[in-house]
């Protein structure tokens, strides 16, 4: 008997299944809090309640363990992670208005460098690697990685190649290049995955070590594999690599436990959970794969991935009110009252005593903590003011009246906000639920004091915002089954526009706008609105998982007019999803002609030239092959299998004269994970 170990750690909760691979089937699930200042004990604290409905003993047939995260997707959507440099190879800075890379930057610095290729790999300008040496002189200890991309890279890799081990011999930082994460042209947003991809290096390590120490003391051999966001597997060595490509994991293995729990083919599955919703259509029971790339945050990667429409909305959402007073959910994480109070309950008196103050604040009922350690070096890249806030929360959670009523500047808290050291806690949706009685699991009284602290303050007319406490909980509870509704529905129609015309994505963002309002007045509760009533149907049913589900989803599905569908273990759908993907992955060459008879292949091996285009194509197919299977190889496959599918450019001349563009061989190898040999 062969046992599978899956785990997903989110933004809120770590949860953990063991399954039964032979009987298909799974027969423990538990979950813990995940607390990013110590991910080991969230995993392990998740694991143990897991393993511990086992018989004695049987951990041991555990063969191969699988992880699934949000980590990477929240940090994007909420503007976290670490400082990195990016180093631009024969490009200059009009680069960066492009694909959103200057936005994502957000004052990272970025070293431009002579060099780069042509469109036919051959050398544009000599590499520059005294201006490299320099560069990285002036930025020391301002970043914690590297990204670097280079001109035509994917027509030859040697530049970054050259920068990679000069970066590494001086100064130690992981440094990830553009080609090894993507084989197509478009440098800008090459150079956007990668910079995310470096960003996310030290974060993901975090995570990945902490399941390998819980392994480890468990004494469970098994294999660590992680999920990519098209729901394949790699080895957990090839994630700490690439961690780009872990974005959207979370929803990715969402989107397959779904299908294995629900047992139907054509649904919409709808993942809430802490900080992000994560909307997905299955057909014939296949997730819908991006053509584009992941899109996340507002930033189109080139990471291959379940096309998941992803919103900044959960349960731990923070609720404010926008720039005309409406009230509006997200898309920043905070921690809820309700949970901080019961891991801190000097919390409640201060609660107490705003509530009790005859006047109100902006501040009230919104605190400041910490969330995890400065990185190695970090403390270099923290301003005087930043590391006067920073030494200010050594202790705990600070009212943020108290912390802003010194000498402390918004500005330099929301930079560690930005940089995930820090997190606003304040009124959420998971507190609202505390204050209706929906929830139960944390502490309610704080819950109910920052409703009431919500609840006086005045609307855009003057007015207090809710009569009571109870009042302004059914105004959030309101807000999330709007705002969730919604998404669905202009994902379905996203989607629905895309099908009838690969070409419409600009259409379906046009149409979102034009849509948004007749579908916020056909999702409102009966009888609120103007003269017209709309409604709204949902042709699939909807299969609405992650913890707070329970909570929302049937009245979501009810107004969206369709079926809910609630499967057994909905809760820790994403860790089942984990252990129930393979291994995928998948190499991209070409072939061009840079003169007439000369044939060009272009790989991550560099530039091979041919005189016969035939034998040019067949050196293609069998580096491909070799490539793809080797990297399945290293994600962790057996019994592996290479598809192969080449696409072929042409150009007809005048007499009908045909020539030869360029050939793209794309090679994908997949496969088993493979199992531990006392497993088999």
């Amino acid at each position: 008997m062969a046992l599978l170990l899956g785990i997903d750690t989110g933004g809120t909760y770590t949860d953990a299944v063991v399954f039964d691979d032979e009987r298909e089937r799974v027969i423990a699930s538990a979950k813990a809090l995940t607390r990013k200042d110590n991910l080991s004990r969230s995993v392990t604290e998740a694991s143990d309640a897991a393993l511990a409905q086992l018989e004695p003993g049987t951990h041991r047939a555990i063969g191969f363990v699988a992880l699934s995260t949000t980590l990477a997707t929240n940090a994007i959507v909420e503007n976290h992670g670490f400082p990195v440099a990016l180093v631009m190879i024969g490009q200059d800075e009009k680069m960066l208005d492009r694909a959103g890379l200057g936005a994502a930057l957000a004052g990272d610095p970025v070293l431009f460098i002579t060099g780069g290729h042509n469109h036919d790999g051959s050398p544009r300008a000599a590499l520059d690697e005294a201006q490299l040496l320099e560069g990285v002189r002036k930025i020391e200890g301002r970043a914690a990685a590297f990204a670097v991309c280079s001109y035509f890279a994917v027509r030859n890799p040697e530049h970054e190649l050259r920068v990679r081990d000069l970066l590494r011999d001086k100064t130690g930082l992981p440094v990830t290049c553009g080609h090894d994460l993507s084989g197509a042209l478009d440098a800008p947003r090459r150079a956007l995955t990668a910079l995310l991809n470096a960003r996310l290096i030290p974060m993901i390590e975090q995570l990945i070590r902490a399941v390998q120490g819980m392994l480890e003391a468990r004494e469970i051999a098994a294999p660590l594999m992680v999920v990519k966001g098209d729901g394949s597997l790699i080895a957990a060595e090839t994630a700490l690599e690439k961690p780009v490509e872990t974005i959207l994991s979370g929803p990715a293995a969402s989107v397959v436990g779904a299908r294995f729990l629900s047992g139907e083919g054509d649904i919409v599955v709808s993942d809430i959970g802490g900080t992000t919703t994560d909307i997905a259509v299955l057909q014939n029971g296949q997730p819908l794969l991006d053509p584009d790339g992941a899109r996340v945050g507002g930033y189109r990667t080139m990471v291959e991935a379940v096309a998941v429409h992803t919103v900044g909305l959960g349960g731990d959402s923070e609720f404010r009110l926008d720039d005309r007073l409406r009230p509006v959910l997200g898309p920043r994480r905070a921690q809820p009252l309700s949970l901080l109070a019961l891991e801190h309950p000097g919390v409640l008196p201060v609660l107490r005593e705003q509530a009790e103050r005859p006047w109100p604040s902006e501040n009230d009922g919104r605190f400041a903590l910490r969330v995890r350690s400065l990185p190695p070096g970090g403390e270099g890249a923290l301003s005087r003011l930043e590391r006067s806030i920073w030494d200010a929360l050594a202790t705990g959670p600070v009212a943020l009246g108290n912390l802003l009523g010194g000498a402390f500047p918004i500005g330099s808290l929301r930079k560690l906000v930005d940089r995930g050291l820090v997190i606003l806690s304040c009124f959420t949706p998971s507190d609202a639920a505390h204050v209706l009685g929906l929830q139960n699991t944390w502490e309610a009284e704080a819950a109910r004091l920052g409703a009431l602290l919500w609840a006086r303050r005045e609307d855009a007319f003057g007015k207090a915002i809710a009569e009571s406490a109870e009042a302004f909980a059914s105004m959030v509870y309101e807000q999330v089954i709007l705002q969730s509704g919604e998404a669905i529905a202009l994902a379905a129609l996203s989607e629905e526009l895309r099908s009838s015309n690969p070409a419409a994505s600009k259409l379906a963002a046009g149409a979102k706008e034009e849509s948004r309002s007749f579908i916020n007045r056909a999702l409102a509760t009966p009888g609120v609105g103007g003269l017209l009533g709309f409604s709204v149907k949902l042709q699939r049913p909807l299969v609405g998982i992650g913890a707070p589900a329970a909570t929302y989803y049937e009245e979501i599905a009810k107004r969206l007019g369709t079926r809910h569908v609630v499967p057994r273990f909905a809760e820790v759908c994403n860790a089942v999803g984990a252990v129930a993907g393979g291994v995928s992955q998948r190499v991209l060459v070409s072939v061009t002609q840079p003169e007439e008879g000369r044939f060009r292949l272009h790989s991550a091996l560099g530039v091979e030239d041919f005189t016969q285009l035939d034998k040019a194509l067949q050196r293609a197919d069998a580096v491909a092959t070799a490539s793809a299977r080797k990297a399945a190889e290293a994600a962790g496959a057996t019994e592996i299998k290479v598809e192969l599918q080449r696409e072929i450019k042409a150009a007809t001349l005048r007499g009908d004269k045909e020539i030869f563009v360029e050939a793209q061989i794309t090679a994908r190898a997949y496969g088993r994970p493979r199992l531990t040999r006392s497993a088999v």
